[in-house]
C-alpha cells in the first residue's frame, strides 16, 4: 500500500550524476538503463513536475539500476510497511525515513549520526504514528520522555550506540523559557552528530572527571522546526496533515509489532556483516559540506543494497536539501535578513552606505518579505541591529545622500556575509522613496 501525495516535495537541486559503481555488484553500474524501469513511485511524480524541475534531476534519475539483492528487497518491504501507517509529504520523504532506519543499524560504522527532524504546522500531522513505526523498526530504540540529559548521555554505548527518539520536542524547544532551560539537550542533540565528541562530568566519591560519548542517532518529532542547529544536521520530512480520500491503517501494538519486529531483525542481520565495508565507503554525493555529512550515511545503506536504491538515495537528498535550502532563505531571520537588504542596496544602485531609516523603509516596502508586520509595528533598529549583530555587522554614523550624517550601515561591511550566506541573490525592483514621504522623524537605534 502506498501513500497519496499529490505535490512534490520540493523544487529539486540543479546537480548531475555520472553512473556509480556499486559494491558487491561489479560492473552493474555500466548496464544500460531501461525505458520504464524507473521506481514505479517516482514515475507519477515526474510526470507531474514541470519541465524545469525533470531537467534539474535528470542526470540523477539516470542513475542506471544494480541487480536487486536481499538488502533492496528489504528495504523495498520496510518502505511498504511504513506507507500503511503513515503518508509522508513525497516518496522521497518515505525513500529517505527508509533509508534512515536501515542506517541505524550500522551505526558502528558511520563518522556522523543524522538526525530525522520529523516537524509539522500543527497537530494530527502524523509525526507521533510515525515515531510509533520508527521504534519498532530502528536498532535499539530509546525512548526520552521526561529524561535528563545526564541520564540520555550515561545511557550511550560508544561502540554499539542506541537510537534517540524524541516526541515533542515542541515542549522542549517551543518558547525561549524552554529553549533556555533545555539548552543542554540542544547541545546534546548537536555534538551527538559526530564521532567523538564527548560530555565530561565528575563521577565518584573521589570526584574523577569522567568522558561520556554522544554519538547516536536521532529521530526528533515536534510541532514547528525545531532549533537552527539540530535543522542543520537532520533529514527533515515536513509531515502534514491527511487529505480528505489519503487513507491509512490505523496501528495497532498486538497486531502490527510482531511484524515489524521481525522485519527489523532481517534488516539488523543483514546490515551487521557490511559494518567494514560501510566504515570504509566514501560514495560521492550530489550536495556539499554539512548536508554531505548527514546523508552520506543513508547513500552508503542505499549503495550496498542495490537495486532501485542508489538512485533514489540520491534524488532524495538532491531534493529534500534543495527544499531545505529555500525554506532557510525563506525564514524571516538569518539569510533571509541579509538577501532582503542586498537587495535594498541593488535598487538604490550600489550605494557606499544607506541610513537606518532609509534601509527599514525599503525592507518593509517589499510586498514578498515578513518585515511591515515583523512584531508589533514592523521591523524596528533594534530588531535589525539585534538580526544583524550575529553576522558581525554594527551600525554606526553614515553620509548619505543630502550630505548629512545619520545612523546607518556601510554597504563594504556586509560583503563577506552575504559571499557567505546569500552569494546567488539576484536584483529585483526596489521602490523608491516618494518625495514629500513622511516616514519617522526619529528611530529606535539598536
Amino acid at each position: 500500500m502506498q501513500p497519496e501525495n499529490p505535490e512534490p516535495y520540493s523544487a529539486p537541486a540543479q546537480t548531475s550524476w555520472s553512473a556509480t559503481a556499486i559494491p558487491g555488484q561489479p560492473g552493474a553500474h555500466l548496464r544500460t538503463a531501461q525505458t520504464g524501469d524507473a521506481h514505479p513511485d517516482l514515475s507519477d511524480d515526474a510526470a507531474a513536475r514541470s519541465g524545469d524541475e525533470a531537467d534539474a534531476t535528470s542526470g540523477l534519475e539516470a542513475i542506471p539500476d544494480a541487480e536487486p539483492t536481499i538488502g533492496s528487497k528489504l528495504l523495498d518491504e520496510l518502505r511498504a510497511q511504513i506507507a500503511q501507517f503513515v503518508i509522508p509529504p513525497s516518496q522521497e520523504a518515505l525513500d529517505a525515513i527508509v533509508l534512515w532506519v536501515a542506517a541505524t543499524h550500522l551505526q558502528p560504522a558511520w563518522q556522523h549520526a543524522p538526525r530525522l527532524a520529523v516537524v509539522g504546522p500543527a497537530k494530527r500531522c502524523g509525526k507521533s504514528r510515525l515515531l510509533d513505526v520508527l521504534t519498532e523498526t530502528v536498532h535499539d530504540p530509546m525512548l526520552t520522555i521526561n529524561t535528563t540529559p545526564a541520564a540520555i548521555f550515561r545511557s550511550i554505548d560508544e561502540d554499539n550506540p542506541p537510537t534517540l527518539l524524541v516526541d515533542e520536542a515542541d515542549t522542549i524547544f517551543g518558547t525561549p523559557k524552554q529553549a533556555e532551560r533545555n539548552e543542554e539537550t540542544r547541545g546534546l542533540l548537536n555534538a551527538g552528530h559526530q564521532r567523538g565528541r564527548y560530555v565530561t562530568r565528575i563521577v565518584g566519591n573521589d570526584h574523577t572527571p569522567h568522558k561520556f560519548a554522544t554519538f547516536a542517532m536521532a529521530a526528533i518529532a515536534g510541532i514547528g522546526d525545531l532549533p537552527d542547529t539540530v535543522m542543520d544536521r537532520a533529514v527533515v520530512i515536513r509531515m502534514r496533515r491527511r487529505a480528505e480520500g489519503e487513507k491509512v491503517k490505523p496501528f495497532r501494538s498486538r497486531r502490527d509489532i510482531p511484524a515489524l519486529h521481525e522485519l527489523r531483525d532481517r534488516i539488523h542481520a543483514w546490515a551487521r556483516p557490511l559494518l567494514v565495508e560501510a566504515a570504509n565507503l566514501e560514495p560521492e554525493m550530489p550536495v556539499e559540506d554539512r548536508a554531505a555529512d548527514t546523508w552520506e550515511p543513508l547513500v552508503i545503506v542505499a549503495d550496498l543494497a542495490g537495486g532501485c536504491w542508489p538512485r533514489l538515495a540520491r534524488v532524495a537528498c538532491a531534493r529534500m536539501v534543495a527544499a531545505e535550502a529555500a525554506a532557510e532563505e525563506d525564514h524571516p531571520s538569518g539569510a533571509r535578513i541579509l538577501a532582503d537588504i542586498r537587495r535594498a542596496f541593488v535598487g538604490r544602485g550600489e550605494p557606499e552606505s544607506l541610513s537606518t531609516e532609509e534601509l527599514l523603509y525599503l525592507l518593509r516596502q517589499d510586498p514578498e518579505s515578513p518585515w511591515a508586520e515583523w512584531g508589533r509595528s514592523g521591523l524596528t533598529a533594534r530588531g535589525l541591529g539585534a538580526m544583524l549583530r550575529e553576522f558581525g555587522i554594527k551600525p554606526g554614523n553614515v553620509r548619505v545622500a543630502d550630505g548629512t550624517q545619520r545612523k546607518g550601515y556601510m554597504r563594504n561591511k556586509f560583503l563577506d556575509a552575504w559571499r557567505r550566506y546569500c552569494p546567488t541573490v539576484h536584483s529585483v525592483d526596489t521602490p523608491s522613496v516618494p518625495s514629500g514621504d513622511t516616514r519617522p522623524a526619529a528611530l529606535d537605534e539598536g
